[in-house]
């Protein structure tokens, strides 16, 4: 039986370990890209939180738009996702705790651990950031020049001085310092069924004229304490250099897409 344009459409999810931590990774198009011919990978980088289902709708636009010819994968942060039930949060906590992994610092290792495994080091990259996510490409080309970035393209970056930012100053004491006080009931939330938690979200967000709903499943993932922890850990940034200077890019997921099949893929590096 041939495989329908819908189901190929359709994102596949894996839940995998790196860095000794829980990872989501999810794909349209290639799901292995060992032993194909597929020499360019569009990978998005999330924001913080690292939930890489608040991206689905922008993937699958951006896979159709390239005519489903490259394909386009999302992870997440290390930690950031619910682990399936054969699966713990942490594989071997002495390896997590050594690398620091949660943290910013361990994040960014996270993301070039993943590319060492499981991208071939010919594959040429788009990457794709977003907040946080737009610092993390930064300082993985630094680290790591013999990337083939093709094109970075950064949404809504976040790449300098994030807790004297107004939501910064808003959220860093309430994550840091308050922390505890949101726990209990957090907790209690997360004891709901989960069908009770998808109504609340959808019930919250009744009122934005842009909801996707492919979103929810993500938003009740994060009703959990782990959540909220994980999430802390990127709220602590110390030092960020100054040339990194703060932009913002606003456009719609299709807009973005269009704009990126237009727009010609200048060499980022010299020898690509």
């Amino acid at each position: 039986m041939g495989t329908t344009e819908k189901e190929m459409d359709e994102p596949s999810e894996e839940h995998i370990y790196c860095c000794g931590a829980i990872t989501e990774v999810l794909k349209f198009g290639a799901g292995d890209l060992h032993g194909i011919s597929a020499r360019l990978l569009f990978l998005v980088i999330p924001g913080n939180p690292g939930v890489v289902g608040f991206y689905k709708t922008f993937m699958q636009t951006l896979y159709q738009a390239f005519g489903q010819r490259h394909p386009v994968w999302a992870v997440s942060h290390a930690g950031h996702c619910n682990p399936p039930g054969a699966m713990d949060m942490i594989e071997d906590p002495s390896v997590t705790e050594a690398r620091d992994v949660f943290g910013l610092n361990g994040q960014i290792e996270h993301k070039l651990a993943f590319l060492r495994k499981h991208v071939p080091r010919e594959t040429r990259l788009v990457l794709l950031g977003h907040s946080i996510g737009c610092y993390i490409i930064l300082d993985m080309m630094q680290r790591d020049p013999g990337l083939k970035v093709l094109k970075s393209v950064l949404l809504f970056p976040t790449i300098e001085r994030m807790a004297v930012t107004p939501q910064g100053k808003v959220m860093t004491p309430v994550l840091c310092h308050l922390r505890y006080a949101t726990y209990v009931p957090i907790f209690l939330l997360s004891l709901l069924p989960e069908r009770l938690k998808a109504c609340a979200v959808r019930w919250v967000m009744r009122g934005l004229r842009t909801f996707d709903h492919a979103t929810v499943p993500a938003t009740v993932s994060l009703i959990s304490v782990d959540s909220v922890d994980r999430s802390r850990s990127f709220l602590i940034l110390k030092g960020w250099p100054r040339q990194y200077a703060q932009a913002t890019l606003t456009c719609k997921y299709t807009e973005l897409a269009q704009a990126l099949v237009r727009s010609p893929m200048k060499t980022r590096r010299a020898g690509l």
